[in-house]
């Protein structure tokens, strides 16, 4: 398990009128109501069930483990400050920090980017490692939820068995390549090309379906 750093160890400190049991268990959405009061030991739960997630999505945009663990840190800390701003009619909480985790890694990434951080080899691979919707010249934006998740299935089943499990378990599960290296009894370096061949594969069937089905292939047909 990742280790939370000592402001955040003081925030998670245990309340005495409510057993750590009690808080462990409940709900995403009755946690961040309790750290808007300023319970710490909401936010350590919160930390526990997502942190490995938080974490896949540093690691996936800024392909650094210690810029990905402290941004991780970085994150829960974050939003345990904002947690009013938290608006369950919006979307889960679960989301609601996958999103700000994102949006708090794209950022770190251009800074770092502009800080000659990287490598210029290491920039090509952080911009061919990634594939996004908005990166379709079509765009995702008209089509509905059955029509993406068809697009979705359609690219995963044209991945080797192997490419398929190895992006499963990061995206699913959250798993790093160490992790899933551990689990398919693979080396990690192998694992590494499952991932990154898979997510090229995936991007390029995406981008062909998105141009066949997508909201402009739609609009052509109708003008028919």
């Amino acid at each position: 398990m990742a280790t939370k750093d000592l402001s955040f160890a003081r925030l998670a400190q245990p309340h005495p009128a409510e057993p750590a049991l009690v808080i462990s268990s409940a709900p995403d959405e009755e946690l961040i109501t309790l750290m808007k009061s300023g319970r710490g030991e909401a936010l350590s739960a919160l930390f526990d069930r997502y942190f490995r997630l938080v974490l896949c999505v540093a690691l996936r945009i800024l392909r650094d483990a210690g810029e990905a663990e402290d941004l991780m840190q970085d994150v829960f800390l974050e939003i345990y400050k904002r947690a009013c701003l938290f608006d369950a009619s919006k979307g889960s909480a679960k989301t609601w920090i996958l999103q700000y985790a994102y949006h708090r890694s794209m950022n770190r990434r251009q800074y770092l980017i502009a800080r000659r951080f990287y490598k210029s080899e290491e920039i090509s691979a952080l911009e061919l490692g990634r594939w996004e919707p908005s990166y379709s010249p079509n765009g995702w934006d008209g089509l509905t939820c059955e029509e993406r998740k068809r697009m979705l299935k359609k690219g995963m089943e044209s991945l080797g068995d192997k490419q398929k499990r190895v992006l499963e378990l990061a995206y699913s599960e959250g798993l790093l390549i160490k992790e899933i290296a551990e689990r398919m009894g693979e080396p990690v370096q192998q694992v590494r090309s499952y991932y990154y061949r898979g997510l090229k594969k995936l991007r390029e069937v995406l981008h062909e379906t998105s141009k066949e089905d997508g909201p402009g292939a739609k609009a052509a047909g109708a003008a028919d």
